[in-house]
C-alpha cells in the first residue's frame, strides 16, 4: 500500500490521480490533499478518500474547510507554509506535485529533502530551477517520475535501455487550436479560441500555454532535467491526432514511441505503480479510428515561446525562471483580457532582455528573480493594456 499526498488534487490532474487511486484501492491510500481556492469541491474530496491531512491554501475558507470536516477527523491546515511543510510527514510515501505553476517549486524541493519519491506534473519545478531541483534528486537519493504524458512516453521507451543513451528525443506536439494559421491572423484571438484545444482537456493556464507554445518549451527544458540531454537533442515535432506522446531515437538510427489515446490518467497510473504496469479498464487504442498519423515542424517564427524556451536553455542560469514568471503574468492577463494573443511572447521576450541575469543562482537568487520579474511584468502589461 503507498500513501500519496496530492498538491492540487482539485485541478485537472489531481482530480484523474483521485480516479486511479480510486481504481486501486488495494494499492494506494490518500495522505494528503491540497487545495488553492476550490474548498468545495476539497471537502467532496476529503469526505470521500478521508486522507490523514488537508491543506487549503486560501486563509479565508480555513474555518468553512476545518468545520466540514471536524466530524471526519481530517486535520485541516491552512496557507502556503503548510502547503511547504506537509510534504516532510513521515506517512507519506509519494508526492504527486500537481500545482500550477511557480507555486510548486518549494513544496517539490522539501518533498525531495525529506527523501519522498515525487511524481512531477507541475513541469515549472524544472523550468524554473532545473539543475538545483535534479541535484537535490541525485543527493537524496529521489526518483522524480514524470507525469505529463509526454515525459512519461519518453520514460516508457527509455526503459530497459540503460546502455543505449538516447540520440534524440522527439516530443511530440498538437500544435494547439492555431497551427497552420497566418501571423496576421493571430493578433485578433480571443481568450474563448484559445481555451478550445483539439485533444485534451486541461486548466485554462496550461491551456493557454499550449496554444502558444510555451507549454512545449517548458516541456522542452524539462525533458532536459529530467533526461540529462543537450538541447539539440530534444526536437519537437507537430503531431495533431495526439496518438503518438512521444518518441526516442538511439545510436543505430532506431526509433521507439509510446502509443495511446490521450488519457492524463495512463501516465498518471504508471508514475504510481513503476516500475509495474497495472491493468485498467481506460478507453483501448483502435489503429483503424486513426487511419493517418501525421508529422509537421513548429512554427517558432510565429508562435515564439518556443524559441524563447530555447534560448533560456541554451543561455542556463535564472533566465528560464524569469520567462516563466512573464509567462504567468502575461497568461493572466490574456485571460483577463488586458493584452492581446501575440501579447504574451512579446511580453516574455521583453521580460528577458530587460531582467537581470544571473548565471548561477541559488534558490533564494531564484525566489528574487520571480519576485522582481512579476512586477516588471505587471508593469508592462499596464502599457500593453492601453494600446490593446
Amino acid at each position: 500500500m503507498k500513501n500519496i499526498a496530492i498538491l492540487g488534487s482539485t485541478g485537472s490532474i489531481g482530480q484523474q490521480a483521485l480516479d486511479v487511486i480510486e481504481n486501486n484501492p488495494d494499492r494506494y491510500t490518500v495522505e494528503v490533499l491540497t487545495a488553492n481556492k476550490n474548498f468545495e469541491l476539497l471537502i467532496n474530496q476529503a469526505k470521500k478518500f478521508h486522507p490523514n491531512v488537508v491543506v487549503i491554501g486560501s486563509e479565508d475558507k480555513y474555518e468553512i474547510v476545518r468545520d466540514a470536516l471536524v466530524a471526519e477527523g481530517i486535520k485541516v491546515y491552512t496557507g502556503s507554509e503548510a502547503l511547504n511543510q506537509v510534504v516532510e510527514m513521515g506517512t507519506i510515501d509519494l508526492v504527486l506535485t500537481a500545482l500550477v505553476g511557480f507555486s510548486g517549486l518549494i513544496p517539490t524541493i522539501n518533498a525531495i529533502k525529506a527523501g519522498k519519491q515525487i511524481a512531477l506534473a507541475n513541469k515549472e519545478t524544472l523550468v524554473v530551477a532545473g539543475e538545483l531541483v535534479h541535484n537535490l534528486a541525485i543527493e537524496h537519493k529521489v526518483d522524480i517520475l514524470p507525469v505529463d504524458s509526454e515525459h512519461s512516453a519518453i520514460f516508457q521507451c527509455l526503459a530497459g535501455e540503460y546502455m543505449n543513451p538516447a540520440e534524440k528525443i522527439f516530443l511530440t506536439c498538437s500544435g494547439g487550436p492555431f497551427h497552420g494559421m497566418q501571423e496576421g491572423q493571430i493578433g485578433s484571438i480571443t481568450p474563448e479560441q484559445a481555451l478550445k484545444h483539439p485533444c485534451w482537456e486541461m486548466g485554462s493556464k496550461i491551456t493557454i500555454d499550449s496554444a502558444t507554445l510555451m507549454n512545449k518549451g517548458f516541456e522542452v527544458i524539462e525533458a532536459k532535467w529530467l533526461f540529462a540531454l543537450k538541447p539539440e537533442q530534444i526536437e519537437v515535432v507537430v503531431h495533431k491526432q495526439s496518438i503518438i506522446h512521444s518518441m526516442v531515437q538511439f545510436c543505430d538510427g532506431s526509433i521507439k514511441a509510446q502509443l495511446g489515446l490521450p488519457d492524463m490518467r495512463l501516465p498518471i497510473q504508471y508514475a504510481f505503480s513503476f516500475p509495474e504496469r497495472i491493468k485498467n479498464s481506460y478507453p483501448r487504442l483502435n489503429f483503424a479510428d486513426f487511419p493517418s498519423l501525421t508529422f509537421s515542424a513548429p512554427e517558432p517564427k510565429i508562435f515564439r515561446n518556443l524559441a524563447l524556451a530555447y534560448e533560456a536553455l541554451q543561455k542556463r542560469g535564472n533566465l528560464a525562471c524569469i520567462l516563466n514568471a512573464a509567462n504567468e503574468i502575461a497568461v493572466e492577463a490574456f485571460l483577463k483580457k488586458r493584452i492581446s494573443f501575440p501579447n504574451i511572447w512579446q511580453l516574455n521576450e521583453q521580460l528577458m532582455i530587460d531582467s537581470a541575469f544571473i548565471e548561477k543562482p541559488t534558490l533564494d537568487d531564484y525566489l528574487e528573480t520571480n519576485r522582481e520579474a512579476r512586477a516588471h511584468a505587471l508593469e508592462i502589461v499596464g502599457k500593453l493594456e492601453k494600446i490593446h
